[in-house]
C-alpha cells in the first residue's frame, strides 16, 4: 500500500484518538472505541482497553498477497502504537471472521492467553484480547448496564444470553435480590462467575449460573417471577447444542411473549440485538410499553456508528 495512504490513516487516527480520549478522560471512561471503519482501505474497529489496544480487521477482498498483507498489518500496528503512545506489544491485532461450523462464536482464535483486568466505573472486568472473536466486554452497553444497576435493588433479575456476565455484575452491585444468568457456552458462564468473584459480589444463594439453550430454558420459566429481564440474543444461531436455529427478526415475538409471561406486573425487559435491519413487531406484543431507547443508551464513542437497537418493554 502506498506510503501516502498509511500517512492518511495515521492522520485520521491521531484526530479521532485525540477527540475520543479527551471525552473519555472527562467522563472517567477507561475503555472506549475510537476508530470504526473510518477509512474503507483500513477496515478496523479499534478500541482502547485501559492502555491496551484491540484492533480487529474485518475480512474483506483485497489485492494484497499474504506476505504483503502481513507487512501492511505490521505497519498499521506500528502506527496505532505511535498514535496512542504505547509499546507495540500492547497492540493486539485480530482478523475478525466467523469460524466455520455451528459453534464458531465460542471457538478460540489463538492459543496464547492474554487476559487483563480493566475498570468500568467502580467495577472491574476480565477481558481477553487474543483468544476469542470478542474481548469479553461489549463497550456499547455501558449506559444500559448502569440503567440496570440503578433499578436492581431488591429485584429478581434474569440475564439471558449473558455472555461474560457484565449485566449480572452490574445488577449484583446494584443490590439485586437474586440473579439468574443463562448462556449456551460453559466458557462464558464460568467467565461470568469469575467476573462476579473478582468484584467480590458472588453469592451462591443469590446467583444461579445456568448453561443451556436459552430458547428451551425460557419455556420452563415460572410465570410472574422476574422484575428485570436482560435479553441480548445473537442475530442468528444454529449451534448443534440447540434444538432449533434462532433468527432474531423471525423469532423475537415468540421470545418476548414468553419473557413477558415470566415478568411481574411491573417487570421490565431490556431487549437488544445487532441485526441492522431489525424491525420490532410492537402490535404482536401484549405489552403496555415498547419504547425504543437506542439513542438514550448509545455511548459517546458509538454515536452515529451503532448498529444495534435497544428497547425497554414493560408488561
Amino acid at each position: 500500500m502506498p506510503e501516502n495512504k498509511l500517512l492518511m490513516f495515521e492522520n485520521r487516527l491521531r484526530k479521532v484518538y485525540k477527540h475520543f480520549a479527551k471525552i473519555a478522560r472527562k467522563q472517567q471512561v477507561a475503555c472506549f472505541r475510537f476508530y470504526d471503519h473510518d477509512m474503507p482501505e483500513f477496515p478496523f474497529v479499534i478500541e482502547n482497553y485501559n492502555g491496551a489496544i484491540h484492533a480487529a480487521e474485518y475480512k474483506r477482498r483485497h489485492t494484497m498477497e499474504e506476505a504483503e498483507h502481513e507487512t501492511w498489518v505490521a505497519a498499521c500496528k506500528e502506527i496505532i502504537a505511535q498514535v496512542v503512545a504505547i509499546d507495540p506489544t500492547l497492540v493486539f491485532m485480530k482478523m475478525r471472521q466467523r469460524k466455520e461450523g455451528k459453534e464458531g462464536q465460542y471457538q478460540k482464535l489463538d492459543t496464547a492467553k492474554q487476559e487483563r483486568i480493566v475498570p468500568e466505573g467502580d467495577l472491574n472486568f476480565i477481558i481477553n484480547l487474543t483468544d476469542y472473536l470478542d474481548t469479553g466486554l461489549f463497550l456499547d452497553h455501558r449506559i444500559t448496564r448502569n440503567l440496570v444497576r440503578q433499578e436492581a435493588r431488591g429485584k429478581r433479575v434474569l440475564n439471558l444470553f449473558c455472555y461474560t456476565g457484565s449485566f449480572t455484575v452490574y445488577a449484583a452491585k446494584g443490590g439485586a435480590r437474586s440473579i439468574t444468568s443463562v448462556d449456551l457456552s460453559k466458557t462464558y458462564i464460568n467467565w461470568a462467575k469469575r467476573n462476579l468473584q473478582f468484584n467480590k459480589l458472588f453469592d451462591a444463594e443469590k446467583h444461579e449460573m445456568m448453561q443451556g439453550d436459552v430458547m428451551q430454558i425460557i419455556n420452563d420459566l415460572p410465570k410472574d417471577t422476574f422484575d428485570i429481564i436482560i435479553c441480548d440474543p445473537p442475530t442468528f444461531s444454529n449451534s448443534k447444542r440447540m434444538d432449533e436455529d434462532f433468527d432474531v427478526q423471525r423469532d423475537h415475538v415468540t421470545l418476548l411473549r414468553k419473557l413477558l409471561k415470566a415478568c411481574t406486573d411491573t417487570g421490565k425487559i431490556y431487549f437488544s440485538n445487532n441485526y441492522r435491519g431489525f424491525s420490532m413487531d410492537r402490535d404482536a406484543l401484549p405489552a403496555s410499553i415498547v419504547r425504543d431507547i437506542t439513542a438514550a443508551t448509545t455511548p459517546f464513542d458509538f454515536q452515529g456508528k451503532l448498529h444495534r437497537s435497544c428497547y425497554l418493554i414493560q408488561k
